[in-house]
């Protein structure tokens, strides 16, 4: 199982020197399985990128799986260019939350004044899927789902390949529970010993005493729940838009104290755009 970074950015689409070397642009996760396939996690603004690149390589067939429809993780859905050709297959499988199904709620983004090309107008063949169950399979990856707790709700997932794993929670406030979201053990339970834990960790302690219920972690309890789930390796996420490359460095170098000072392993990194990892 191969992960790509397209976008790692919380909120909006950031640019200027200080945001290069973790880039600018939004949620969008890439992940290849061994036998090829195609799974998206998100259509933030990164999105666009990587459709370039399919378009390039000619990938034809997509599974687009969405973790909720706050602006960020979506407005990139609309520019991912495999929708205007008649030879793309998109599955979608979505957490609509705040609408009656997840075709409706990107049909919203691409619907006057928005946007001038409607959902039904691509050339794609897209099939929409609601979630029945906590588990489902895109061929050799097995994904399982837990509930975030995120104002407006939404969904994180493991995928799994070969005994490999790969947890995604995104969006995802670990010290309060909202309405729909589950509390700190069960999201311990979900990421116990994955080979690679990418976790919410958009905010510090002084950050967190303005936006408590905003629906993020502070990084260190992202890291204490790697820690204490005995991930493999820790990816931050969702990085503030305000917080420029040196700010995201710092909670790493705290990170790497931290973990030192446990005389833990544990490899720690701040997911940046572009980054390539393999399991």
């Amino acid at each position: 199982m191969i992960i790509r970074c397209w976008g790692a950015r919380g909120s909006i689409p950031v640019s200027g020197r200080e945001y290069l070397r973790y880039g600018g642009d939004t949620t969008c996760v890439e992940v290849r399985s061994k036998n090829g396939d195609i799974i998206i996690i998100d259509a933030g603004s990164g999105i666009r990128r990587l459709g370039q690149r399919l378009i390039a390589e000619r990938n034809q067939d997509i599974t687009l799986i969405l973790t909720h429809a706050h602006w960020d993780h979506v407005m990139g859905f609309p520019f991912f260019k495999p929708l205007y050709f008649k030879t793309t297959r998109m599955n979608i499988y979505g957490c609509p939350n705040t609408r009656k199904s997840t075709k409706d709620m990107l049909a919203g983004i691409m619907a006057p004044p928005h946007f001038p090309v409607h959902v039904d107008d691509v050339r794609a063949q897209i099939d929409f899927h609601e979630f029945t169950n906590t588990r489902f399979s895109v061929n050799s990856v097995t994904i399982d789902r837990i509930p975030l707790s995120h104002p407006n709700q939404g969904v994180g997932y493991r995928l799994t390949e070969e005994g490999k794993s790969f947890v995604f929670l995104t969006d995802n406030e670990l010290t309060y529970r909202h309405r729909g979201g589950h509390d700190y053990n069960a999201y311990l339970e979900f990421s116990r010993n994955a080979d690679l834990l990418v976790h919410d960790a958009e905010y510090t302690e002084t950050d967190y005493r303005k936006t408590k219920a905003w629906g993020h972690s502070v990084y260190k309890d992202a890291l204490r729940l790697a820690l204490e789930a005995n991930a493999r390796r820790f990816g931050l996420f969702h990085h503030n838009q305000d917080r420029p490359d040196r700010g995201i460095d710092r909670m790493v170098q705290a990170c790497h104290r931290i973990i030192s000072g446990q005389n833990r392993v544990l490899e720690c990194f701040a997911v940046r755009q572009d980054m390539e990892i393999s399991l």
